[in-house]
């Protein structure tokens, strides 16, 4: 690692709403049109950089993770995050000799469009997530990894205390500092919808959805439903396209 590097930022980017703005939020707010593009501007807007940013995506063998990274590798193409981001590093971490083949994420059937988060629970999810990018941070010089749970949040694996001490585990465990944070934990939906608006983020191009049909979303699982729910709560149009979207 280069010593007069800052420490760089891992998030975890799925291409879902919520951490396509996550994402956006830690690379702050692009350059305005006109700024000073002189060498020493450049030199300044270089130091003005905290940290570079790294987008990790986590493959666990679950039905819906060649769409989310085909939608995730087109996003990142696009503004805010073209040129302004790492590679997204792609890693794996199968779940399906823990998983059983009849589990609904494996077999990509998703519960209806009205059930609670509770039937959507992966057990065990965001410890698997972090685990596996935290090894790969600390052999890459990174020391902070953002994940994105909303306000209202009900698994265990979702919580400030549950961050904090796995935060320290792994570092304990790998020798190395790895802080957790969850920007978004304070926000619903629909607030993470006007927060991606005002950086810029092509939210039409997120894909939040456990039974995409063609990179499309299915507009009949919960997780469709929230977010059709949560753009009608923000105002302004809806610009996702639904296989079947409801009334």
């Amino acid at each position: 690692m280069n010593p007069t590097r800052p420490p760089g930022t891992a998030v975890l980017f799925s291409s879902g709403l919520d951490s396509a703005v996550l994402l956006a939020q830690a690379l702050g707010r692009p350059p305005a049109a006109g700024s000073d593009d002189t060498a020493a501007g450049r030199e300044r807007s270089s130091r003005s950089v905290v940290s570079p940013v790294t987008p990790i995506y986590v493959n666990a063998g679950l039905a819906w993770e060649g769409h989310e990274l085909a939608a995730a590798r087109r996003l990142l193409h696009e503004s805010p995050f073209a040129g302004r981001v790492l590679p997204l590093v792609s890693l794996q971490m199968d779940m399906r000799d823990v998983y059983p083949e009849t589990h609904w994420a494996v077999r990509g059937v998703a519960p209806g469009y009205d059930t609670p988060d509770e039937d959507v629970y992966i057990q065990g999810r965001n410890i698997v997530l972090v685990s596996k990018s935290a090894v790969y941070m600390a052999r890459h010089g990174m020391d902070r990894i953002l994940i994105g749970p909303l306000a209202g949040n009900p698994f265990p694996d979702a919580t400030p205390a549950f961050f904090d001490s796995l935060g320290r585990t792994l570092s304990i465990g790998l020798a190395t500092s790895i802080t957790i944070e969850a920007p978004l934990l304070l926000l619903h939906k629909s607030d993470v919808i006007r927060l991606g608006r005002s950086l810029g983020v092509p939210l039409q191009l997120t894909l939040s959805c456990m039974q995409p049909r063609h990179g499309v979303h299915c507009g009949a699982c919960s997780k469709c439903r929230e977010r059709i729910d949560a753009f009608r709560e923000a105002g302004g149009k809806d610009p996702t396209e639904y296989a079947v979207k409801p009334g």
